[in-house]
């Protein structure tokens, strides 16, 4: 017969101790997220500016967690047996060599987007990653894909609403970059370009849809009204907050991303419409509404449905997606089994990224092969 001490000592067995290294804006959401989630404490926190720190923990504490130990060093908190898993949420540039030694020591990991500002730094910690622990678990934080409206529209397309796929088209229509701790993201040397930074979440979600590699990417884009009265260190930001990106993929299938980042008087922030030879489905981000419409019954009838994020217990930034990835991560240790969005895809979004990035350089056409030569 089963005890009360053996039941308690069973809880304490599953519970999965987090550390969280960088707490600006997404370590405080991810923080959040971990704090809905049933046998999961954030036990550490790392970030190199105190203030942050501080934002960090007194965010575990007003969920009602004990406070975490603080470190300004992400290797002292890898160093501390503390953790069972970790979130990479600091910048973008720092990724790389966080990464890097997070994969060192074995523990479980949910890196945020991008995976890398680089092509050839995706590879490096992908090659590193493929030569742990079978039974480490390596997440790429491409929460999009859990997006309640999106997983909905993906339910459809793999069910044949639409038929066979054609067209992926994905605008985003939305308020220019936030501001973040010392204005890293101002730049694109430390974010790897709006269309990395920003824009992997819609490549990969092209690629998901489409279920083929991307081939020929072809683009054109500028810097025409944000920040451009900004100067830091005596510098103007150079990141883009305009894009046309057409992207190719192997099996026949065009994708297509517009992207705006002063369009706040927008209704949707992000529209997903995916269109084969049979039909139609579009999920409206904001709005939570799908769309399906279907030209092979004769009807082009279009029905349209509310979609309610079940199961959801923290809406947070971003409709309750960064959640229910927690849901699938946090499973996925317990459970010893494989991610479910890997490294792989991650330097398959930034590669998409780097080159729109060098079709609009270029004004012209850009292979991903070449691309992908580069690491």
């Amino acid at each position: 017969m089963q005890t009360d001490t053996d039941t308690t000592a069973s809880r304490r067995s599953d519970t999965v101790r987090y550390g969280v290294i960088g707490t600006g804006m997404m370590g405080v959401e991810h923080i959040e997220n971990i704090a809905h989630l049933d046998g999961a404490l954030v036990t550490a926190v790392s970030d190199p500016v105190a203030e942050r720190r501080a934002i960090g923990s007194a965010t575990v504490r007003s969920f009602g967690g004990d406070a975490p130990i603080e470190f300004d060093d992400h290797r002292a908190l890898l160093d501390s047996g503390l953790v069972d898993a970790v979130v990479i949420a600091s910048p973008n540039m720092t990724h790389v060599d966080v990464l890097g030694d997070v994969l060192d020591s074995g523990v479980h990991v949910m890196v945020e987007k991008p995976l890398c500002t680089t092509v050839q730094d995706c590879r490096r910690v992908v090659a590193a990653a493929a030569s742990g622990p079978a039974n480490r678990v390596v997440w790429m934080g491409l929460e999009y894909r859990y997006m309640p409206p999106t997983t909905a529209l993906l339910g459809e397309v793999r069910s044949g609403s639409v038929g066979n796929v054609k067209m992926v088209a994905i605008r985003e229509h939305r308020f220019p970059f936030l501001v973040k701790v010392g204005n890293w993201n101002r730049f694109s040397r430390n974010t790897g370009g709006t269309l990395v930074e920003k824009c992997c979440h819609f490549f990969d979600l092209m690629r998901l849809v489409a279920d083929s590699d991307p081939v020929r990417v072809m683009a054109s884009g500028g810097q025409d009204v944000n920040h451009l009265d900004e100067v830091y260190d005596g510098e103007v930001p150079d990141i883009l907050d305009n894009a046309y990106v057409i992207v190719e993929f192997a099996n026949g299938v065009r994708g297509m991303l517009d992207l705006c980042m002063f369009a706040e008087a927008s209704v949707n922030e992000q529209e997903i419409s995916v269109t084969g030879d049979e039909g139609k489905v579009e999920a409206l981000v904001t709005q939570s509404l799908l769309r399906v419409g279907r030209r092979s019954d004769g009807s082009h009838v279009v029905a349209e449905r509310p979609i309610v994020a079940d199961g959801v217990r923290h809406v947070g930034l971003h409709h309750g997606a960064s959640y229910l990835e927690h849901v699938d991560f946090i499973e996925s240790v317990r459970a010893g089994r494989p991610a479910a969005v890997t490294l792989g895809d991650g330097l398959w979004s930034v590669a998409m990224g780097v080159a729109a990035h060098r079709s609009i350089e270029r004004g012209a056409p850009v292979m991903i092969d070449e691309v992908m030569a580069d690491g």
